[in-house]
């Protein structure tokens, strides 16, 4: 298979060898109102006054929610998104948010979920053949990358698939290589759980509109979150434009050939449209679009070191790219109010990130998931590179004299910085 054609990428962020600073405080962390038993795929039009306060009390508040500081600069006016939200993805504060715990449909969003549950369980190398029963039960009018029965394709081929054109098909073999859609849903919905996504409820592993099937701006960025700490989630976010594996044919020779194709990034932020530019420092993450979520969009950027995770969910304005447009507009506001809000709550850590389990060695601080298959080796800090992820706030650690300092439980590590992929600009 011919190499996809990435953009060129370098670290952006530059990880310490020391990352001293512990964090003793525990995020407020408070269950999300019980669901009903069927949800209406179709939401209402206004927000329930009782929402989750999982990451803050603010945040479970109907409307926008910013606490302004001296020489903040005061959110965009012309705003339509029903819900929103503003964080730095490494702190996890949350500069701004807007029905941050709405639960509503949430497309190929969705989609980050899925990769972050299923990217560790296959080597990118893994070659699998397609059959029938795999494409089975994909919803009409589903988005397709043209994945095409008894063609074989390499995981590497399935993600980018996933990834840059939302092929609902290339979601339903990666499930039927993990034991089907029916579990797959249920890993996602327990992976969910786990990162206290607790707005979600999965019920098509791609997105795809069903009745029950919620998420929330909040959760969807804790996604987005957990995702980027693995390489292969950050490099196939970010890819923008490869070349996809086609049919198999003979050529005028009569030698078996396998055709392919360029698929493009449907991340109009990342690829640029004829009405929206590229946005600077973009590099991912996901988005979507259907009858019931509207448009959806998650997206991360990186500017002077500082990087933001925005998520934006079915604006009311029916202008062609809006989701884009209104994501740009809360990016180049957090920006420029970083340092100069109080935070209105946190994104919370992964349940496991506050479950100690240090041993008296620096090897004991794991390295990042690469999503190839298996966890990931484990690291010590002192030698992390800039390749080197993290679990989201995680375990706090010191280091001192080349010591590592033993927490309690119940404490976090301020998360290590991930390198981000440098885009080259299309420049037509």
């Amino acid at each position: 298979m011919p190499a996809p054609q990435k953009t060129a990428r370098r670290p952006l962020l530059v990880t310490s060898a020391t990352l001293l600073s512990l964090a003793l405080t525990t995020p407020v962390s408070f269950a999300a109102p019980s669901p009903s038993t069927s949800p209406s795929a179709t939401p209402s039009a206004t927000p329930p006054a009782n929402m989750s306060s999982v990451g803050g009390a603010q945040l479970g508040r109907a409307g926008t929610q910013v606490n302004l500081g001296s020489g903040a600069p005061v959110l965009p006016k012309d705003l339509t998104a029903r819900s929103w939200i503003v964080a730095d993805a490494e702190s996890g504060e949350v500069l701004a948010a807007n029905n941050a715990h709405w639960r509503l449909p949430p497309a190929s969003t969705l989609k980050m979920l899925f990769a972050d549950t299923l990217l560790p369980k296959f080597p990118s190398t893994e070659k699998h053949k397609v059959t029938s029963a795999d494409l089975a039960g994909i919803g009409s009018g589903s988005s397709m990358v043209g994945i095409k029965e008894d063609e074989t394709y390499t995981v590497h081929d399935l993600w980018l698939g996933v990834f840059l054109r939302s092929g609902n098909d290339a979601v339903h073999v990666l499930s039927a290589m993990n034991q089907g859609v029916g579990n797959t849903v249920k890993e996602m919905n327990e992976h969910a759980e786990e990162l206290q996504a607790l707005d979600t409820n999965v019920v098509t592993p791609d997105g795809y509109d069903a009745g029950g099937q919620v998420s929330s701006a909040y959760d969807l960025t804790l996604f987005a979150r957990s995702g980027l700490q693995k390489k292969d989630f950050r490099e196939y976010c970010s890819t923008v434009r490869a070349e996809f594996p086609g049919g198999t044919t003979k050529n005028d020779k009569g030698k078996t050939v396998r055709e392919t194709f360029e698929i493009q990034n449907t991340n109009r932020l990342l690829s640029g449209d004829s009405d929206i530019s590229v946005y600077q420092g973009i590099a991912g993450v996901k988005n979507g679009n259907t009858t019931n979520a509207g448009a959806t969009f998650t997206g991360v950027a990186e500017r002077d070191g500082r990087v933001l995770l925005v998520t934006v969910m079915n604006p009311a304005k029916n202008e062609h790219n809006e989701v884009y447009k209104e994501t740009a507009k809360l990016f180049d506001w957090g920006f420029k109010a970083a340092g100069k809000v109080q935070p209105v709550g946190e994104l919370v850590a992964p349940k496991g990130a506050a479950q100690t389990s240090a041993q008296p060695s620096a090897t004991a601080v794991a390295g990042e998931a690469d999503g190839s298959g298996g966890a990931g080796s484990a690291k010590p800090v002192a030698a992390s590179s800039a390749e080197d992820g993290s679990s989201g706030v995680g375990i706090a650690f010191a280091i001192t004299g080349g010591l590592l300092v033993l927490l309690a439980a119940g404490a976090f590590l301020i998360n290590r910085r991930w390198p981000l992929p440098d885009l080259v600009r299309r420049r037509r």
